[in-house]
């Protein structure tokens, strides 16, 4: 299973991937991995290769490619500093990559994220409709927007075309419960299929096996459930969950 590292240009600028493809011939349906506040750190590097192994192309964007000042190094701070519209080109220049790689299959393309990466899957589901599956992770902020857009990913929402299945920690306050039920209530109320589940125990951050916060049950319980999503939505045709 050959992994690599690359670049793309997105805007003019280069923007560090970590990218890893299964053995054998293809074509193969693909998951866009984005990061949580950490980084394209082992973490992100592993869940990429896991879905490389049950036969995904993946591609892990650095979407921390344009903070350039050296004395900016905290991962918080580097996630608050990106802009909606910024993040929406990366995940396009992402998406465009995988659509015109060899072993991709351009119509069956995922995505899926962590905390910040969270959010911005669901402002990706919202604004590429070459997805065809969404899996957010404890993502936080979507109500919020930032960078200046004039709507949140949450007011973006009825550009989904794609299934959603949203993981949360039952003790995270970022998202909430409350949280959750607005973003279901919303999803509910525009008709887009979409399944939540709750992790009794598990805060934020429940996946990251180098972190405080792992949760063993949450992310052994969570992960199947993720694989059986994408295989349904990208190994096979269907519309809903």
């Amino acid at each position: 299973m050959p992994s690599f590292r690359d670049k793309l240009q997105v805007e003019g600028q280069d923007m560090d991937l970590y990218a890893s493809i299964p053995s054998g011939s293809g074509p193969f349906p693909a998951v866009v991995v984005i990061q949580a506040a950490g980084g394209v750190n082992d973490f992100i590097t592993s869940i990429s290769d896991r879905f490389a192994e049950e036969g995904y192309v993946v591609v892990a964007p650095d979407l921390f490619h344009r903070i350039t000042d050296p004395s900016v190094t905290d991962g918080i701070t580097k996630a608050g500093q990106l802009a909606d519209a910024e993040i929406v080109a990366d995940v396009n220049a992402t998406v465009e990559f995988l659509r015109n790689h060899s072993a991709v299959d351009g119509e069956r393309v995922g995505i899926t994220g962590f905390c910040m990466g969270g959010r911005a899957t669901w402002l990706a589901a919202a604004t590429n409709r070459y997805f065809k599956a969404a899996s957010p992770f404890y993502g936080g902020n979507i109500m919020v927007p930032r960078g200046g857009a004039d709507r949140s990913p949450l007011q973006l929402s009825k550009g989904i075309n794609c299934p959603i299945l949203f993981h949360f920690g039952e003790l995270d306050s970022n998202p909430s419960q409350e949280d959750m039920r607005t973003l279901d209530d919303e999803l509910t109320r525009l008709g887009k299929p979409h399944q939540f589940f709750t992790y009794p125990g598990a805060d934020h951050a429940f996946m990251d096996y180098t972190g405080d916060r792992y949760h063993r049950e949450a992310s052994e319980t969570s992960w199947p459930r993720t694989l059986e999503f994408f295989a349904k939505h990208l190994k096979v045709a269907a519309v809903t969950i």
